[in-house]
């Protein structure tokens, strides 16, 4: 009687490891691969992931969001409205904004709920024309149009809002020929 009772408990636990710990997981990475392969297998290339933040510099540069100044923080830093902390943080970022001659759009002074956002608004990156173009001494219509041409419009047609991925950008800003920031050298 016992030693039907063990068979039956070796019997299923071996069943369970075959379906939890072969069967599922193999099933799940082969959907994964099919339907989102890029995005499983990742995106890092030689300037970075344009499925993850990146930190830019300078004002030769487009600006994602604020980082948290750790990326091992993927989440939101759950301060509310009324934190001290948060409004020093965005007061701080208004101020960077500005000595750049920027007027900040609400995703330039705050965090993204993951910390880790690629992506601003199209007016957050028209906002930073002014300052690029300066820099790198290119015409504000140029980077006008180099912007349209980098704006990713809503999945079907109605899903989310435009956005510009900002690794991207900065990848078209320097094919541009003679899109060398000021004092570059080669």
């Amino acid at each position: 009687m016992v030693l039907r009772q063990l068979r039956r408990g070796v019997v299923l636990a071996l069943l369970f490891l075959v379906v939890c710990g072969l069967a599922y997981p193999l099933a799940e990475t082969a959907v994964a691969q099919g339907l989102f392969g890029y995005q499983a297998n990742g995106s890092i290339g030689a300037d970075g992931s344009v499925l993850i933040g990146q930190t830019f510099s300078g004002s030769a540069f487009f600006h994602t969001r604020p980082d948290p100044n750790n990326p091992m923080a993927s989440g939101g830093s759950n301060l509310g409205p009324r934190s001290a902390k948060l409004v020093a943080q965005v007061k701080s970022q208004i101020a960077y904004w500005n000595r750049h001659g920027v007027k900040p759009t609400n995703d330039l002074v705050t965090t993204s709920g993951s910390g880790l956002d690629p992506d601003i608004s199209p007016a957050a990156a028209y906002a930073q024309v002014p300052m690029v173009a300066r820099a790198r001494g290119l015409s504000i219509r140029s980077l006008d149009k180099l912007v349209a041409s980098q704006i990713h419009q809503r999945q079907l047609g109605f899903l989310g809002s435009p956005y510009v991925n900002v690794l991207q950008l900065n990848q078209a800003l320097s094919r541009i020929a003679g899109a060398r920031p000021a004092g570059a050298t080669s």
